[in-house]
């Protein structure tokens, strides 16, 4: 269970669902962690279970739209536990209804693009060059199934902000290889976050799990763990790659 003993790592958007669970999972293996939000009472909740569960974590709160928070949200982070070694971009979201492309608006477009693509890129800006100084780093972002194939139905915006998040991925691995950084992208299809589990009607769930060849929707718990596997020394090897997290449903 030290499988990040010790290394310090901030995870974005980790108040709730998938980055609650990754920020969870790496205290439980060593590592001190940065849980991060918007919403201080929520940062708070997480920072404190970790604690209960006998981690080691702070809590911070940023606008990861904004380059100036995320760099003092970064120095907060460095001063109290110390150089970011693990970096998880996981904040983000779908802000807006699917719809076709020409109903679309402007304003839907952007937010999308804002909390996803350029949120993902305005983090690795402030993390990397320390990474790359020290010589040594793990990036993990997140993407999503959406920008792994093409449906009618798709929310176009969030899945080409994903799709970019990918590209923008493979390319600093490319970039900061040399520098002994690694980058990965993980891409998840229907998890079953809290939130998920409200809104996601039960006969609709039990509908998507079976397009699915495993039979089951996703867990938070599944993508951690395919986070944990790729920010460990087992991982030493791999960079540069988009990693389906999707029950067999995705065979790009």
């Amino acid at each position: 269970m030290d499988a990040l003993k010790n290394r310090v790592a901030l995870v974005t958007g980790s108040s709730s669902g998938i980055g609650a669970e990754v920020a969870r999972l790496f205290a439980q293996h060593g590592a001190h962690v940065a849980v991060h939000g918007r919403n201080a009472e929520t940062v708070a909740h997480v920072r404190d279970a970790i604690a209960w569960e006998g981690g080691t974590a702070m809590g911070v709160v940023a606008d990861v739209t904004r380059f100036a928070e995320i760099e003092r949200m970064r120095c907060d982070v460095e001063r109290q536990l110390g150089p970011i070694e693990v970096l998880v971009a996981n904040a983000g979201g779908n802000p807006s209804l699917p719809r076709p492309v020409d109903e679309m608006s402007e304003d839907d477009w952007r937010a999308a693009v804002d909390a996803n693509l350029t949120a993902t890129f305005l983090t690795l800006r402030s993390v990397l060059p320390g990474m790359k100084q020290r010589r040594r780093g793990t990036i993990i972002t997140i993407s999503s199934a959406a920008a792994r194939r093409p449906h009618a139905a798709s929310p176009v915006a969030y899945a080409a902000a994903k799709a970019g998040i990918q590209i923008l991925t493979q390319d600093v691995a490319l970039q900061a290889g040399p520098f002994g950084v690694r980058a990965n992208c993980i891409a998840p299809e229907t998890i079953l976050t809290e939130r998920n589990r409200q809104r996601i009607p039960e006969p609709q769930q039990r509908t998507l799990a079976e397009q699915h060849p495993l039979k089951r929707l996703g867990t938070p718990d599944d993508v951690a763990r395919a986070a944990l596997y790729l920010a460990s020394d087992e991982a030493s090897w791999i960079s540069g790659v988009v990693f389906d997290v999707a029950g067999g449903a995705v065979t790009v």
